[in-house]
């Protein structure tokens, strides 16, 4: 698994575009790798392949599913939310993590704020307030991980649909490169 920057949850600090082939190049090729981080559409799937992974791994887009079950409060903070508005930090876990910027996030960064504690203290003391804040109805506080394609929620639909949107984007991009190659 290599996952980027760009994904939600626990995560490290080196980009999916430059991490991938280098974990395929150091594990070789008779080792399948996935993707995982910043993989969002059909053609993101095939950027992934092209940079030498065997598959992908995605999180984040089916938090925008109809089948997913969460709160209104959640549901609305994803689809008001752009690419820029996610924030790496240890406030969620101990452990650096991507996370929806919000008011929360934003007041863990105020300069009298305490420091994070290590995992798994953090989460200890900040479980109670994630279960109020989400159980809060306001969106502006909803502690969620979220990768940054969180940008491409503009709307809840149907895992069928999201599947189907999918292997049409990958085919596009796949027909795509093959036209580069005719040229």
């Amino acid at each position: 698994m290599a996952q980027g920057y760009e994904a939600g949850g626990h995560t490290g600090e080196i980009a999916s575009m430059v991490l991938v082939p280098e974990v395929v190049d150091a594990v070789g090729e008779d080792v399948p790798v996935l993707a995982a981080g910043g993989i969002g559409s059909g053609r993101q799937i095939a950027a992934a392949l092209a940079l030498g992974a065997r598959g992908v791994w995605m999180g984040s887009v089916w938090l925008g599913t109809a089948e997913y079950q969460t709160t209104a409060a959640l549901r609305d903070a994803l689809l008001a939310a752009r690419s820029s508005d996610t924030v790496r930090s240890r406030i969620y876990s101990g452990k650096p993590a991507r996370l929806l910027r919000n008011r929360w996030t934003d007041a863990w960064n105020e300069e009298e704020a305490p420091k994070p504690l290590p995992m798994p203290l953090q989460n200890l003391l900040v479980a109670e307030a994630h279960t109020r804040l989400m159980e809060s109805g306001d969106p502006t506080v909803v502690p969620m991980p979220v990768g940054q394609i969180v940008g491409r929620m503009n709307e809840i639909r149907p895992v069928a649909d999201i599947i189907a949107e999918l292997v049409a984007g990958f085919a596009d991009a796949a027909r795509r490169l093959d036209g580069i190659r005719d040229s």
